[in-house]
């Protein structure tokens, strides 16, 4: 086991079982999810420019960290870098100062941090068609900074809690001090809602007097909202956002977005520059990066760790730095991942050290899975019914949690399917694992849509994600000449 792989792997000790599933249970993000910053001024104060880059300094390398790292590629750093000095230069703000960081991330994430700090994944770059798609994403980010939106967030979520915790040692009937607190969260909900509007707003205004397409704003939000339904297996439910939802829904997006780019003109105006933006992407890192292993169809493959298992059909697989998380149709779930445990004690021992909440003692039993120790149990804790299997490869452990509310015969023969693939491979059956890649390629006479996904490969429903990935709808045919984008092996 390699040193990075195992220091993302471990969990810290003595973590609550249910904990540890809720805290896992996060699909893709889309959009701008602004991390928790720290080291806000209090609410009232206006921070200078100078606090506002402290802050943004300070919150960098946890960042960067987070999320893999940074992703370095020099072609597409140039062209990233240019993209944001044109969006600058058109901006309200021409002087402001920004540091824009591509992160080793297959999410599809954007976000920005006081003092000018843009983030963005290469799952998004790699998703994205065109540089007016991509700027539309680092415009909108720019708007966040520009407008204080994370400050102002921070203020109004500081004066929240404030209220919360005078209502905790105020209020002493119970029903009424809930009230209260849920009508706060509402009130942040819709603030966070109404920033990211307005800042769609602004990025589209600064694109447009870019130069670019106004309407890629809109596109590109299509393209994530299909993006994320393939992903997860689910369309998003209609134009109703959860009433605790710091974003509007996607088509409420859209159609704000579509609304904001008529001002300035039709569908043609402005320009989308994809074949420079298609040329810069080739060979962009797609889905999970090697240090992290890789899901390829409905098994999780580690070749630098040797080791793979495959949860039955049906179940969704999630690779993220910090574990392997599957999801079934009825809402089970499975955790996986690595734990530093010294091959001098033994898994019982481990096992009952205190970690798992509500342990049924009697159920611990100890049994060999294709060639390795291995040691099983059963755990009952706030409705939630857990199993655990502990496996032993020298001296690695790995650890399966599986969860569900609803224990039936489905649940066990799926953690037994499991648990049961899971086997070590051989250096030469390892190195078969590469990869996968955004390869950029010319569609020739008569290549449709079907001809070119059957070339993808380590995906699902290859022809949903080709005609998501090229933004080629249900009915449009490939032209001869253009080019297209594949996930493939290639380097």
């Amino acid at each position: 086991m390699s040193r990075k792989r195992h220091s993302k792997l471990k969990i810290a000790g003595a973590v609550c079982l249910s904990f540890m599933f809720l805290a896992g249970c996060k699909s893709l993000m889309i959009g701008s999810e602004e991390p928790t910053i720290s080291g806000i001024a209090p609410a009232g104060l206006s921070p200078t420019d100078s606090v506002e880059r402290e802050i943004g300094a300070k919150e960098h390398p946890k960042i960067v960290k987070a999320y893999g790292g940074t992703y370095e590629n020099r072609q597409l750093e140039q062209m990233v870098s240019k993209l944001v000095g044109r969006l600058v230069a058109a901006s309200s703000e021409p002087s402001r100062p920004y540091r824009v960081t591509i992160l080793n991330s297959p999410t599809v994430n954007a976000f920005a941090l006081p003092g000018g700090y843009l983030y963005v994944t290469r799952g998004l770059i790699a998703l994205a068609n065109d540089k007016a798609e991509l700027a539309a994403v680092l415009a909108h980010e720019m708007a966040h900074v520009t407008s204080r939106h994370a400050l102002a967030r921070a203020a109004a979520r500081q004066n929240s809690e404030l209220v919360n915790k005078v209502m905790d040692n105020m209020v002493s009937e119970p029903s009424k001090g809930a009230t209260v607190k849920a009508r706060n969260l509402v009130t942040l909900a819709s603030f966070s809602q109404v920033q990211e509007l307005e800042a769609d707003k602004i990025g589209i205004e600064t694109s447009y007097l870019a130069g670019l397409d106004p309407f890629a704003a809109s596109r590109f939000l299509e393209t994530m909202g299909l993006y994320a339904q393939y992903l997860t297996g689910r369309a998003e439910d209609g134009n109703k956002a959860s009433f605790l939802s710091s974003h509007p829904t996607t088509p409420e997006r859209i159609k704000s977005a579509v609304f904001a780019a008529r001002r300035y003109g039709g569908p043609d105006i402005g320009t989308r520059e994809r074949e420079d933006y298609l040329d810069a992407i080739d060979g962009i890192l797609f889905g999970d990066a090697p240090d992290e292993g890789f899901v390829r169809g409905h098994s999780y493959i580690h070749p630098n760790l040797r080791i793979r298992f495959s949860p039955p059909q049906g179940y969704r697989l999630e690779n993220t730095s910090k574990a392997v998380l599957a999801v079934a149709p009825d809402g089970s779930a499975m955790r996986f991942d690595g734990v530093n445990v010294s091959p001098d004690v033994p898994l019982t021992k481990y096992l009952t050290s205190g970690w798992v909440s509500g342990l049924i003692t009697g159920s611990i039993r100890e049994q060999t899975i294709n060639g390795h120790p291995a040691v099983l149990a059963a755990a009952e804790a706030k409705g939630w019914t857990f199993r655990v299997a502990l496996i032993r490869v020298g001296a690695a452990t790995y650890r399966f949690v599986f969860a569900t509310t609803e224990p039936n015969a489905e649940f066990e023969s799926a953690i037994a399917e499991t648990v049961n693939s899971f086997q070590t491979m051989t250096y030469e059956q390892a190195q078969a694992f590469k990869p996968l890649r955004i390869s950029i390629v010319t569609a020739g006479y008569g290549d449709t849509v079907e001809k070119m996904a059957a070339r993808m490969a380590g995906t699902d429903d290859q022809v949903a994600l080709f005609r998501i990935l090229n933004d080629v709808k249900q009915g449009e045919n490939l032209r001869r000449g253009q080019k297209i984008k594949l996930v493939t092996t290639s380097n």
